[in-house]
């Protein structure tokens, strides 16, 4: 899958619902996921009034799943913000480069997955907004 610098898409996540009413399974395999995973970690405990991120990537890609509860992602290419609500545990949002997030309005019990395309690298961090409006040309 090509992945457009600056846009953002949501990719279903296949949910497999249990006849007997047991619950349902979501499965996330190499295919479903437009890049090789080599970091997963999860925001939790987090404060309704508080955000996280306030940065964007020079080069990793991140997929956000809320596994449980809700929150908002703002997104901004630079030149227009976008907010989107993730709340289902088969809804992930793909994050490309050169796309600045914060994560706000946490419910109660939420957990955000993030599934990354690269280790940690403080070097492709843009924390500063102003940098990052340069970094895209804005």
């Amino acid at each position: 899958m090509h992945i457009e610098k600056n846009t953002f898409s949501l990719i279903e996540i296949p949910k497999i619902i249990d006849e007997k009413g047991r619950g349902n399974l979501s499965v996330i395999e190499k295919d479903g996921v437009p890049f090789d995973i080599k970091r997963v970690y999860y925001l939790y405990d987090v404060p309704s009034d508080a955000y996280r991120g306030g940065h964007a990537h020079k080069e990793q890609l991140e997929l956000l799943i809320a596994l449980s509860g809700s929150f908002e992602v703002v997104l901004d290419n630079g030149f227009e913000k976008k907010k989107v609500m993730l709340n289902k545990p088969n809804i992930g949002l793909l994050i490309p480069t050169g796309v600045w997030r914060e994560l706000e309005n946490f419910s109660s019990g939420s957990v955000c997955l993030v599934l990354a395309s690269d280790v940690f690298n403080e070097n492709d961090y843009i924390r500063n907004y102003s940098d990052f409006k340069l970094f895209v040309g804005a």
